[in-house]
C-alpha cells in the first residue's frame, strides 16, 4: 500500500514556477555556466518529500545538457511535459525554490560519444513522462529523468546499468562520481524573491499585510511541493 502511495505521489511531480518568476541573476548563470559542455549533468535539490523518502537521497530531478551552436541546451523528462528540451537559462530559472548541483564528465566526450549521446537524447522527445515503473524497474511508455539520462549514457557506452528504470537521480549521481567520470562543477540555491516590494513609505499596516500575504503564499507553496510535488 505505502508503495502504491508513493508511486501516486511521485507522479504529481511537476514544476510549480509560473511565468512570472524571474530568471536567476546574471552573474548566478555565469557562475554555472563554467565548463558546461555536452553531457554535464544538472541535478536539482527540490522539496518532493516523495521522491526524497523513496529515492533516499536529497536529489528530486536530473537533466542533461547538449551544447548547439555554442549554447547549453537542457534535456529532461517533466511531469506534464513529457521528454522536453529547454535553454539552460529557462531552465534555470525553472529551477527556482530548488538547489542546483552541476557535474562534468572527467574527460570530453569524444566526438562519438557527444553524438551518440545527443541522438538519444533528440529521439525521445515527446515522449510521455512516466515513474510508476520505477517501482518494478519494468519498462514502460513513459520515462522519468533518471531513466532518461541513464539511458542516454548508455547509449554513448559510457555507463551501464541492468535496470535503468530503477535507477534515481541522486542513484545517478552518486554512481557516475563515485566511478570518477564525472566531476562536480558549480552549486546554487534559488529561492524566490517578492516581485512586488513595498517601499519603507508605505504605511506599516500595509507593510504589515503585504508580509503577512507573501507569509501565506510562500507556506501554502512549500507545503505544495513537498505534498504534491509541484
Amino acid at each position: 500500500m505505502w508503495n502504491l502511495v508513493l508511486a501516486c505521489t511521485l507522479a504529481c511531480c511537476g514544476s510549480g514556477v509560473d511565468d512570472n518568476t524571474p530568471p536567476p541573476p546574471d552573474a548566478v548563470v555565469s557562475q554555472l555556466s563554467e565548463n558546461l559542455q555536452t553531457g554535464s549533468l544538472v541535478f536539482s535539490r527540490g522539496d518532493c518529500l516523495a521522491v526524497k523518502i523513496f529515492s533516499r537521497s536529497q536529489y528530486t530531478h536530473v537533466g542533461g545538457v547538449v551544447m548547439v551552436n555554442d549554447e547549453p541546451i537542457v534535456y529532461d523528462s517533466m511531469n506534464g511535459s513529457g521528454v522536453r528540451k529547454t535553454p539552460f537559462v529557462e531552465y534555470l530559472r525553472q529551477q527556482t525554490n530548488s538547489g542546483v548541483q552541476i557535474v562534468h564528465p572527467y574527460q570530453p566526450l569524444t566526438t562519438s560519444e557527444s553524438v551518440a549521446f545527443h541522438q538519444h537524447l533528440e529521439s525521445q522527445i515527446g515522449r510521455q513522462y512516466a515513474v510508476r515503473h520505477h517501482l518494478t524497474g519494468q519498462r514502460a511508455d513513459g520515462v522519468h529523468c533518471a531513466e532518461y539520462m541513464t539511458d542516454a549514457l548508455m547509449a554513448a557506452n559510457i555507463i551501464a546499468a541492468k535496470q535503468p528504470a530503477r535507477v534515481s537521480p541522486g542513484s545517478l549521481l552518486q554512481g557516475v562520481t563515485a566511478a570518477k567520470l564525472y566531476t562536480q562543477g558549480c552549486r546554487a540555491d534559488f529561492k524566490p524573491t517578492d516581485p512586488n516590494p513595498l517601499s519603507l513609505q508605505t504605511a506599516w499596516y500595509q507593510r504589515a499585510w503585504h508580509g503577512t500575504v507573501v507569509g501565506y503564499n510562500n507556506t501554502t507553496s512549500r507545503l505544495r511541493r513537498w505534498v504534491l510535488c509541484r
